[in-house]
């Protein structure tokens, strides 16, 4: 009889429904509310809060609040708009070129001729030195330097390679594009770094024993393989140079602008429904730059 009641009671033990173990979603989800209530809190409100008050009204004397596309038919309506906006996707794809070339230059050189992980190390904080000190300061040295009396011009007149001092090593194009590669060639150098150091030497080995040349190793081995890196560089010194204003304020004498100064501007004259306009176009700008970017590489996995 007991073994006939046991034989029965075993098919209903195993239809009974196991106990379900807490769900790892809502685990994941619990761990992760401080954070999403941070990032929320400081940095979507304020984006939601520029985003509303670009559709206010001002007038010389007051803000109210509204909902109209004044501002937004200002900018795409102005010629000055267009310009400004190229002038700043200029600077970025200039900045952009210099600093990956002297990035991946100098990131190679510490990756694959450097062989002592205690001078590579020491080679790379050396190129943090300048970081120790405000960006204001990096920036404002160069004026003393590229003055019409300056130490530039005063070598090139002692060596006899100018007649005259140049005036367009300060206050313009060139003197904007230099400060900003001083600024922002290390977050170019940093991920190019990482990513060279997770290379496989074997397969620089392999490529050699095969044929291939410096170049061809070059191209297309460590090139592709740093890809990510050259991405997250490139994310890093768009977005910058785009939101930089003070440096083409200053190295630029105040004779050219960018979209950071527009804003700058708007905000100078309390104009902050035009400047919230102006930071939204820019911000889609941005975020349209960097969707362009993330379609080339997948940049989840190196991070």
């Amino acid at each position: 009889m007991t073994e006939q009641t046991a034989s029965l009671d075993a098919p209903a033990a195993a239809r009974a429904k196991p106990r379900r173990a807490p769900s790892r979603h809502a685990a994941g989800w619990l761990l992760a509310a401080p954070l999403a209530a941070v990032l929320g809190l400081f940095l979507v409100l304020p984006i939601l809060m520029i985003a509303i008050v670009s559709f206010w009204g001002a007038t010389e004397f007051s803000i109210y609040p509204a909902f109209q596309f004044d501002n937004y038919a200002f900018l795409f309506g102005s010629d000055v708009t267009y310009r400004v906006f190229g002038n700043t996707l200029k600077y970025a794809l200039i900045t952009w070129l210099f600093t990956l070339l002297i990035g991946f230059t100098v990131a190679y050189y510490l990756a694959f001729h450097i062989r002592s992980l205690t001078w590579q190390i020491a080679l790379f904080l050396l190129c943090t030195i300048p970081f120790w000190t405000s960006n204001i300061i990096r920036m404002i040295s160069w004026i003393p330097f590229l003055g019409r009396e300056g130490i530039a011009n005063s070598a090139l007149l002692s060596w006899g390679v100018i007649d005259a001092p140049l005036d367009w090593l300060l206050f313009s194009d060139f003197s904007v594009i230099l400060a900003f590669v001083h600024l922002y060639t290390l977050f170019m150098v940093v991920p190019i770094f990482n990513t060279m150091m997770r290379i496989d030497t074997s397969l620089i080995e392999a490529a050699v024993d095969a044929g291939a040349t410096g170049w061809q190793v070059l191209w297309h081995v460590i090139v592709p393989l740093t890809k990510p890196g050259i991405m997250i560089g490139t994310i890093f010194v768009v977005t910058l140079v785009m939101g930089d204003f003070i440096t083409v304020r200053f190295m630029s004498g105040s004779q050219s602008a960018n979209v950071g100064r527009l804003i700058s501007n708007d905000i100078g004259l309390l104009q902050y429904p035009s400047a919230s306009a102006t930071a939204v176009i820019l911000l889609i700008t941005v975020l349209m730059v960097i969707g362009i970017l993330l379609r080339f590489v997948d940049i989840r996995k190196e991070l």
